[in-house]
């Protein structure tokens, strides 16, 4: 099932950037910023059978990548911000999300927005969503845009080289990239038990001392 979507998917980007060219980059790689799950591990590969075929260049897909990432990335942070924090500090209790863990996000995202948002920008999966964590998080639009920018630069020119190297077998590197993305499910899911269980722990301590 999921091997059928991306083959659909497959199609319709190759269709796109065929037509749009850079602009097709810009568009496909703003919505995959934009917390929709476009895989770049299609859209970049596939330009840069482009550059092998000589119809685009490699720095010229890196920066349409880089910059669409940018584009759909804005939308995303300011949903956070507008959006997304009002609910949370309203009715974030109902599923386990604190004030003070929203204190805490903050004061991540204060000390280290730069190193959360460059990494996450190098991961397949948590770059389509950590653009709206950061508008959550209040991080200052300027820090946030730069650092967007270097990570996806330097995931759109690498995604794009392999993908010039491999030549017309560029599709050889969603079943590896799919994998992958296995990988980061399960620290997902890891990550939310350890959460869940940490929060529940803390209610049952907060009951037994206001019991005593």
């Amino acid at each position: 099932m999921i091997e059928h979507i991306l083959t659909i998917l497959a199609g319709w980007i190759v269709a796109v950037i065929s037509s749009l060219g850079y602009g097709g980059i810009v568009l496909l790689m703003g919505i995959e910023s934009a917390c929709i799950p476009l895989p770049s591990e299609i859209i970049m590969p596939f330009s840069g059978y482009l550059v092998f075929k000589g119809e685009m260049t490699l720095w010229g897909i890196a920066l349409a990548g880089a910059a669409g990432c940018v584009a759909g990335s804005i939308p995303a942070y300011y949903l956070g911000m507008y959006g997304g924090r009002p609910l949370v500090e309203k009715y974030g209790k109902w599923v386990l999300i604190s004030h003070h863990d929203l204190h805490l996000a903050d004061r991540a995202f204060e000390k280290y927005g730069e190193a959360i948002i460059f990494i996450g920008r190098l991961l397949p999966a948590v770059r389509t969503f950590i653009a709206f964590p950061a508008g959550l998080a209040r991080m200052p639009m300027g820090r946030f845009v730069a650092y967007t920018f270097a990570g996806s630069l330097i995931w759109c020119g690498a995604l794009g080289w392999l993908g010039m190297k491999l030549g017309e077998h560029w599709t050889r590197l969603k079943v590896y990239f799919h994998q992958f993305h296995h990988v980061i499910a399960a620290a997902v899911v890891i990550f939310v038990v350890w959460y869940v269980r940490r929060h529940l722990k803390a209610v049952r301590r907060h009951h037994r001392f206001h019991s005593e």
